[in-house]
């Protein structure tokens, strides 16, 4: 039982059962889940069809920031591959064929793949800090899926591509595709030494090198990785919707994948990482986007309920601010306790009374001595 109170990833469960359970309050239907043309229906499966984009892109900031690292490129590389996707399949000769998406999708995900490559190369061969190094990115991304776009909303026309975002069998593709990076990722890390390389790259990259850790390589892999994940981000969220806008696409995605990474439990100092974590944490925040809209709570006042709800979380997996409200909640000791245990001080009835002139020690010489000196 200490042991669950102390880990992370116990009190982000606990905060997703609070949230579920409040939406069963709110409205008692909220878990239920019907089949409806062999496709299955609720709350619960949009919960897991629209956190997609944020489980995938979780999945690789967590190896990111494992190696004590942080991309904030993310939701800039996914406007770019939803982009690049649509802009390429309205110009392709059939728009509607499948052969058009997938040479779409492929364009896509290999430009993320040399943008996951230049951001390596700025932290692992320029050692520019990694908040700076993908800052770059982050900023001129979103200019560049405008130039792709020309500064228009691309909209497209294909059942192929609208699969990955919209399709179903019998739960939504975009989620098998989400369940199976997991399994890859985990069987990957944790049933191989990779996980213990990217662990150690964490701790100590110095220390790493010289025991043979090929740490360059590591960060390289986890980075492009990461904007791997973040294009098939962009072509879930582009083809769940059917086009492409380049202001909206992974609009302040990298900030929700951060969010459930370090909520999950994975340190942001490096060397400590928790992929069931960052599952738990990404499930949380698109349950909480579901809760803010479906208790129609006013979207000005969105952010800031995520926000109040994110550092609440926090602060019960913090040890420290834990520690603080237990000593507030602990009856302070009896007084009879104390003296029992030696602590307190002697009591005050054996100090002297000042105002008793009948008798009592000040410190000096009792009346009756000095009486008694006086005398010959």
């Amino acid at each position: 039982m200490a042991r669950a109170k102390g880990s992370p990833i116990a009190w982000a469960v606990l905060a997703l059962l609070a949230l579920l359970v409040g939406n069963v309050v709110v409205t008692p239907g909220f878990l239920s889940v019907r089949v409806q043309d062999g496709h299955l229906y609720g709350s619960v499966v949009d919960i897991l069809r629209n956190g997609a984009p944020v489980m995938i892109v979780a999945l690789g900031m967590t190896l990111v920031i494992a190696t004590r690292g942080i991309d904030l490129s993310v939701g800039a590389v996914a406007a770019i591959a939803g982009s690049v996707a649509c802009v390429s399949i309205a110009g392709a000769e059939d728009p509607t064929s499948a052969g058009a998406a997938v040479v779409a999708m492929t364009t896509a995900l290999a430009l993320c793949i040399v943008l996951g490559l230049w951001n390596g190369f700025l932290v692992s061969v320029l050692g520019i800090q990694p908040i700076i190094a993908t800052l770059v990115l982050m900023t001129a991304g979103r200019g560049i899926a405008q130039l792709v776009t020309g500064g228009n909303i691309t909209t497209v026309t294909n059942s192929a591509f609208r699969q990955l975002g919209a399709g179903y069998l019998l739960v939504p593709v975009a989620v098998l595709v989400v369940a199976a990076a997991i399994l890859l990722v985990w069987g990957t890390t944790r049933r191989t030494a990779l996980g213990t390389f990217v662990e150690s790259v964490g701790i100590n990259p110095e220390a790493s090198r010289l025991a043979g850790v090929r740490s360059r390589t590591i960060v390289f892999t986890v980075y492009v990785f990461s904007a791997f994940c973040a294009g098939l981000a962009g072509l879930m969220i582009a083809s769940n919707v059917s086009s492409a806008d380049a202001n909206s696409i992974g609009l302040y995605l990298e900030m929700d994948a951060i969010l459930a990474v370090v909520i999950g439990g994975t340190s942001l100092a490096g060397g400590r990482y928790s992929l069931p974590g960052t599952v738990v944490g990404a499930l949380l925040i698109q349950t909480l986007t579901t809760t803010v809209y479906t208790a129609g709570i006013p979207t000005q006042v969105t952010l800031v309920f995520k926000a109040v709800v994110v550092i609440a979380v926090c602060l019960l997996q913090s040890p420290r601010a834990r520690a603080v409200l237990v000593r507030r909640r602990a009856p302070r000791p009896l007084v009879p306790e104390a003296r029992a245990s030696g602590d307190a001080p002697a009591p005050s009835a054996a100090l002297p009374d000042p105002l008793d002139a009948s008798g009592g020690d000040a410190g000096g010489p009792s009346s009756s001595s000095a009486h008694k000196v006086a005398q010959p």
